[in-house]
């Protein structure tokens, strides 16, 4: 009699997300709830654009932008910070996914559970070779359109900065760097970011960069922290 060899357990195919009701035509409420947590997806007048995933450079350059926004946001109890992937629904109609956006204190009842009900106060793209004409071009004219104060595109590959702020008229103007390199926001009135730290490797510690920018208010809030936890 022949022995039968062990079969190996099947191996299942890498999950994809399920295609969207109807193709891909549908209404907000629709795609919100077809979209998921792993799913990398916008919205726009009706369709559901697809994004590829981001390089790793990518994730360490939002990594640290998203801990240096947050946590200066934190400490002067300004507003939040959202990371990718979370909705921000605009008039267009579409809903984009910016890799950050802040939202202030004072616009905080528009985030709702699972998106953000209209403009952010400052939107930050981190530019891929896929995601570079939709960030300079259809995302630059909504989010200027929306009225979003303040516009960060970051481009890695290219080692380029843009920062642009609205002017009186509802446009967006480039906002260049100062001769040190340095950038202040408007929006963000205190912070500043020094645009060679964009491009090194690795990129430095968000925590020492705090310090650099507003070491004073930084070191006195990790103080209250360390008391308030009884060290």
């Amino acid at each position: 009699m022949v022995k039968q060899r062990d079969v190996p357990p099947a191996v299942e195919p890498p999950a994809t997300p399920p295609s969207p009701p109807g193709g891909t035509s549908m209404t907000y409420e629709q795609f919100l709830d077809w979209l998921d947590e792993d799913t990398l997806a916008e919205w726009v007048d009706g369709k559901v654009v697809m994004a590829s995933p981001a390089s790793d450079r990518h994730q360490e350059i939002a990594a640290f932008l998203f801990e240096l926004l947050r946590t200066f946001v934190k400490v002067h109890a300004l507003g939040v910070v959202r990371h990718a992937p979370f909705q921000m629904r605009l008039n267009r109609p579409s809903g984009r996914e910016p890799d950050l956006l802040y939202v202030a204190a004072a616009h905080r009842d528009r985030i709702k559970e699972t998106y953000l009900d209209g403009p952010a106060d400052l939107v930050v793209e981190i530019v891929s070779p896929e995601s570079a004409g939709r960030d300079r071009g259809d995302k630059f004219y909504e989010y200027q359109a929306a009225g979003i104060p303040e516009y960060w595109l970051i481009d890695a590959e290219r080692e380029a900065a843009e920062f642009y702020q609205l002017d009186e008229r509802g446009r967006y103007q480039l906002v260049p760097a100062d001769a040190n390199g340095v950038y202040h926001s408007r929006t963000l009135a205190g912070i500043w970011l020094r645009v060679a730290w964009l491009w090194q490797q690795p990129l430095p510690d968000a925590v020492d960069a705090l310090l650099e920018i507003d070491g004073e208010t930084y070191a006195r809030y990790l103080r209250e922290r360390l008391r308030d936890a009884g060290r």
